[in-house]
């Protein structure tokens, strides 16, 4: 009976543990969640976060839009560096309206309506026609410059040739003059020598012809002979007186 009574015992104090953890456990689960405040989120996550509900503006849109080739180019216009393009995005029937200098979008217009598209196309071009007349005044004037200098260059290199040449001519005429005088002053000599010469032929054939006529002569001649000499009779001496 006893040992009946200490088991009994044993079982209601299991019991009562049992309940008093169950109640316990219960509570816990019943709390609510916001009894445990969450670790709150990291600094770039919050960034990340909140730049993804940033809108993009027109350009990035544009940009985007024309990396993923979602455009269709309709017509565009250049002026030196500047620049209109009307663009149009099929899956919205919407129209972008471009000026650009280089690479760099400068201003972008987005309309669905296409006549107004045309009409700031018209605008931009416009817009690119006096922006781009200066650089192309001064890309003219550029090669204006650099077309003058080259040729000052080409005729300063002509004019250097020309002269040289007429330097050549110069001394090459000095030299013949010099050659010419020399020739008129060898022919005066030579002129002389000739006429002195032809007198001497002239006397030797002479004397040619005169022997050939005394030869041809079958008639002896014989020289003439020397006259006589007289010698008076020698005369007395004169008487003294």
């Amino acid at each position: 009976m006893k040992a009946f009574t200490r088991s009994a015992g044993s079982r209601r104090m299991l019991f009562a543990i049992g309940t008093m953890v169950l109640m316990a456990t219960s509570a816990c689960a019943s709390a609510p969640a916001t009894s445990h405040s969450p670790m709150p989120p990291a600094p770039e996550q919050a960034s990340a976060s909140a730049q993804s509900r940033v809108p993009l503006s027109t350009v990035e849109s544009l940009r985007q839009l024309i990396d993923n080739h979602q455009l269709t180019e309709v017509r565009t216009t250049y002026n030196s560096t500047y620049g209109a393009s009307l663009l149009f995005r099929p899956e919205t029937l919407g129209y972008y309206i471009v000026l650009f200098h280089g690479k760099e979008f400068w201003r972008v217009m987005q309309t669905d309506s296409f006549d107004d598209a045309e009409s700031l196309y018209r605008t931009f071009v416009a817009q690119t026609q006096t922006l781009g007349q200066v650089e192309v005044d001064t890309m003219r004037l550029d090669a204006g410059n650099k077309y003058a200098a080259h040729m000052i260059a080409v005729n300063e290199a002509k004019l250097h040739s020309l002269q040289q040449d007429a330097n050549n001519q110069q001394q090459q005429a000095q030299q013949v003059a010099a050659q010419q005088e020399q020739a008129r002053q060898q022919a005066v000599v030579l002129s002389s020598d000739l006429h002195n010469t032809n007198a001497q032929l002239d006397a030797v054939k002479q004397q040619i012809r005169a022997l050939e006529t005394m030869q041809a002569n079958p008639n002896l001649v014989l020289p003439a002979p020397a006259p006589a000499t007289s010698t008076a009779p020698a005369q007395p001496p004169a008487a003294s007186p």
